[in-house]
């Protein structure tokens, strides 16, 4: 990602003859009244970017806003600056440089983001180089329409290299077949892997729990070489995806979902068949870092979950529909709020409260949001590049999570279902694709999505329906989940918001497209006087109508 340079909003407006006028606080505004509990939008462009709060009319009772900077845009990556001044009309605050550094991708999230786009642009190599052991260029040889006995031996063309779309061949053999899952294994897999047993055990958990728990909340996959079956593939090509010094630094691949295997117009040079690809066990690092089994028992059924997201994704999207794959955001979204219902499956299971798997499948999910919440400035949620990023994911399972809590008519699978299956099961994709499911204009959904990341389990604070998640209070499951699940989890509730008396804020950074840019608390005391906001750029410049800026206000008391 490099170097991340906010962007004015006077440059966003390239080409106007004129730069749009400094803001500032007329006496005409009208005073903003809202009660207890009640929001709403504020557009600069209707006041010159000013905000007037009332006095507050109690003797008694302290009075407080909650005040949340945010673009509510629909293009993707598109940011600017903003500040948000308090005092009287016409005094700015200081000017404050705006200027972030994101760390740069990691090769696993180059490659994450690699695979997506090129599923995105349809832009797979249709004549793929093939190299490694009986490397004959061909198209893929049709998979056995039936589920192959355990020992069955296959060949597969398993990717190497986005850039140049490298394939290597790969010979595997069945461990484990089921009803819908088949696990194959690499050849030369290290000899220190899982068991018979660990092999049956995974299978079994694919084939009963989690492919019911996908294909219950998506939809069905593709059957494209007509044997039922969706291919587990564990070879060593994933775990050398990434260097050893990479994997022990930034990270690794743990698995995958190539769109290009049913793809209908390159399917014949790849695999032509579903399959996830998954890391093989390799305690001893003869591969890259490494990979214990207990390790692979606890990542795969995670990473097989959330690649069967995008595989079923693909078929609803392009196959069934005719349209274009969902885009990076929202199927990333989706796919991180697979893992969660993976998590609660085992919750709800036979065996009663199985709070390991449930920690195994959402540890991951809460760690990204918690990136996310510490510093929203620094990433949008309608994004196109960079989707790989930890906090970005975090973002938007949170937007999907909030999605199936906001408009699903209760809180059983069935009614989640019924708004994640509608989201998948279209040609349309992004922010009109939420419009659909929502019925309301996205910028009205992002808006309450922010204010209800604040508000929602606030203690003292009896939030609306409407900006509550009902199967999360992140305020205690932060802590309960940093104590009992993963202790590099935060022990408090990672949003920041800072607070003091409305006259003197002084605030500023940069707005990301559809995310909340930061959360302050603008206080009054009793009978406390009136004070002003101005909603500008870091400059004092008007904010331009291109990024949709709003200032989402709530009163809480």
């Amino acid at each position: 990602m490099g170097l991340w340079t906010v962007i004015l909003a006077a440059a966003a407006c390239a080409g106007e003859p004129t730069p749009p006028a400094l803001a500032a606080c007329h006496s005409p505004v009208q005073a903003l009244v809202l009660s207890v509990a009640a929001d709403t939008a504020i557009d600069p462009q209707l006041s010159d970017g000013c905000v007037l709060f009332p006095a507050n009319a109690s003797t008694t009772d302290s009075a407080e806003y909650l005040v949340v900077p945010q673009s509510v845009t629909e293009a993707p990556n598109f940011r600017s600056s903003f500040k948000l001044a308090g005092g009287q009309p016409g005094i700015a605050a200081p000017s404050i440089a705006a200027l972030f550094e994101a760390a740069p991708a990691s090769p696993a999230q180059q490659f994450h983001d690699g695979l997506r786009l090129m599923e995105q642009n349809r832009a797979y190599p249709s004549q793929p180089l093939v190299v490694g052991p009986a490397a004959a260029a061909g198209l893929a040889a049709p998979r056995v329409p039936r589920a192959p006995p355990v020992g069955d031996q296959q060949t597969f063309k398993v990717l190497t290299n986005l850039t140049t779309g490298t394939l290597t061949n790969v010979t595997a053999t069945a461990q484990s077949v089921g009803t819908h899952v088949a696990i194959y294994v690499d050849n030369n897999a290290p000899a220190s892997g899982l068991s018979t047993a660990d092999f049956d055990k995974m299978r079994s958990d694919f084939d009963t729990l989690l492919y019911a728990v996908d294909t219950t909340a998506f939809g069905r996959e593709s059957d494209i070489d007509n044997n039922g079956l969706v291919v587990v593939l564990m070879t060593n090509v994933v775990n050398q995806l990434v260097t050893r010094l990479a994997c022990e630094s930034t990270g690794y691949v743990a698995g995958f979902f190539f769109g290009a295997d049913i793809d209908p117009l390159y399917a014949q040079y790849y695999n032509h068949g579903e399959i996830f690809y998954s890391m093989v066990a390799d305690p001893d690092s003869t591969l890259s870092c490494a990979h214990s089994t207990t390790q692979l028992k606890r990542i795969v059924p995670v990473t097989f979950i959330h690649e069967f997201q995008h595989m079923i994704s693909y078929n609803q999207h392009v196959l069934i529909n005719g349209g274009h794959v969902e885009v990076l955001w929202l199927n990333e979204g989706m796919s991180h709020y697979a893992e969660e219902l993976g998590g609660r499956a085992y919750l709800a299971g036979t065996a009663g409260l199985d709070s390991v798997h449930f920690c195994n499948h959402v540890r991951g999910d809460l760690a990204n949001l918690a990136l996310y919440w510490a510093n929203p400035q620094l990433q949008g949620l309608v994004d196109t590049s960079g989707i790989g990023g930890l906090a970005e994911r975090g973002a938007a399972w949170l937007f999907v999570r909030y999605l199936v809590d906001r408009f699903a008519s209760d809180t059983t699978i069935d009614a989640a279902a019924a708004i994640t299956r509608q989201i998948d099961q279209t040609a349309l994709t992004g922010t009109q694709n939420v419009t659909l499911v929502t019925g309301q204009p996205f910028a009205q959904t992002v808006k309450e999505w922010a204010l209800a990341n604040w508000v929602s389990d606030l203690p003292g604070f009896t939030a609306p329906a409407i900006l509550k998640y009902k199967h999360w209070a992140f305020r205690t499951a932060y802590p309960r989940m940093s104590a009992t699940c993963n202790p590099n989890l935060p022990t408090t509730f990672p949003i920041v918001a800072g607070a003091g008396a409305g006259s003197s804020i002084n605030l500023a950074g940069t707005m990301w497209a559809g995310s909340g840019a930061a959360y302050y608390r603008a206080l009054q005391g009793p009978s406390g006087a009136g004070f002003t906001l101005l909603f500008s750029d870091a400059k004092g410049v008007q904010l331009s109508a291109v990024i949709k800026p709003r200032l989402n206000v709530i009163r809480i008391r």
